[in-house]
């Protein structure tokens, strides 16, 4: 094992580059050496373009990121080499994607160059974001609908259920305080139903925004709205706009048809995706909206307000996600957020992982910006 001192001057050495070699008086080992070079042909700016423009060599750093680095450095070096060498083109190459590590921005990269991928590199890419899709929805399944069937639990129970409509087991538990030792029998004062039965106990849209700075919030939204439309207690529709508005509702059992369905960049139309929405409303107090954008308006803004505004009057659930992603909370229209906040409209950008939680709070008419404090996000304030 090398000295503590002697493993950091090598850590600064490849941080720093062959400049910082002789000041630092160590040399690096063959292994390190690899890692080097395949540092210096992304990051060193006296050889710019250092890939080249060949796809062999290209696919050879590729290799080389994913044996010398973690995933997590390589999805990083990866999402750098788009920006800097022009990787982006290179990907409608069958053999580049496969050499890839498969992540949320790479299949928004793919989503956003669909309608250019040539034939032979289509199905490659429909593998690639297929193997991505399943790795979230194997991780998001299970806590979305434990969340949700919980709260639509909670939220359908009633104390006066018709004798068809009494869950048995709570209500026993419910009245334990009341049990007689000496008829062995309880004494039933409380009846715990399961509310009444219908098709859906709540109707959930997803109205997002596609344009180009919202694609991991569409890769994520349409992961969770596959979960929610296997659920038979929640209707769920999908609807993704631009300047257009297109309804995926109907491809909602397969997120990757569903995504391969979006159109990423363009414009943005707020106003006409809320209109199309208000259309699908049939049931306000049982409908929770969900509109995920950042605000910025390409559209009428005066009208989106009053929109807005309208379907809050209306009873309906409006909650607006500046993003659903990993990244923060993301640059957005801070009057427009500020204007929804005065509406009462919940206003934030919120994680993969906290959106279970979030679809459960306002299942159950929770106080969604106290739901948020608890969850230190930062929420719009009125303006």
């Amino acid at each position: 094992m090398k000295p503590i001192d002697e493993e950091r001057l090598e850590r600064w050495r490849l941080v720093l580059g062959a400049p910082a070699q002789e000041p630092l008086g160590t040399r690096l080992a063959e292994s390190e050496q690899r890692m080097d070079r395949a540092l210096g042909a992304l990051y060193d700016s006296e050889r710019k373009a250092g890939l080249g423009a060949s796809s062999p060599q290209v696919s050879r750093w590729l290799g080389d990121i994913r044996e010398y680095f973690p995933s997590p450095v390589v999805r990083v070096m990866q999402g750098d080499a788009m920006a800097r060498l022009g990787l982006k083109q290179m990907l409608l190459q069958p053999e580049m994607l496969e050499a890839v590590e498969p992540d949320v921005e790479l299949v928004a990269t793919l989503l956003s160059l669909s309608k250019v991928i040539p034939q032979k590199t289509k199905e490659t890419a429909r593998r690639v974001v297929r193997k991505v899709v399943d790795a979230l929805e194997q991780r998001l399944r299970a806590p979305t609908e434990q969340a949700v069937r919980g709260a639509l639990s909670r939220a359908s129970r009633t104390r006066r259920p018709k004798a068809a409509e009494i869950d048995w087991d709570r209500t026993l538990r419910a009245n334990l305080g009341n049990y007689l030792p000496e008829r062995k029998t309880v004494v039933v004062d409380k009846l715990v139903g399961y509310g009444r039965k219908r098709s859906s106990l709540r109707d959930v849209v997803l109205c997002i925004d596609q344009s180009g700075s919202m694609a991991p919030s569409v890769v994520y939204s349409s992961i969770f709205g596959a979960v929610l439309a296997s659920m038979r207690a929640v209707s769920t529709r999908m609807v993704v706009f631009d300047t257009a508005v297109v309804d995926l509702s109907e491809q909602l059992s397969d997120p990757v048809d569903l995504l391969f369905g979006t159109q990423l960049g363009g414009g943005t139309d707020i106003d006409q995706a809320l209109a199309y929405c208000q259309q699908l409303i049939t049931r306000p107090a049982q409908t929770i909206l969900v509109l995920i954008t950042d605000l910025y308006e390409g559209g009428n803004a005066q009208r989106m307000l009053q929109r807005a505004a309208s379907l809050v009057q209306g009873g309906v659930t409006v909650i607006c996600l500046l993003a659903l992603s990993d990244q923060g909370t993301p640059s957005h229209d801070t009057h427009h957020a500020a204007q929804f906040a005065s509406m009462g409209i919940p206003t934030f950008a919120c994680t993969p992982d906290l959106f279970p939680e979030l679809m459960a709070a306002a299942i159950q008419r929770q106080d969604l910006k106290a739901w948020a404090a608890r969850q230190d996000i930062q929420v719009a304030r009125p303006g």
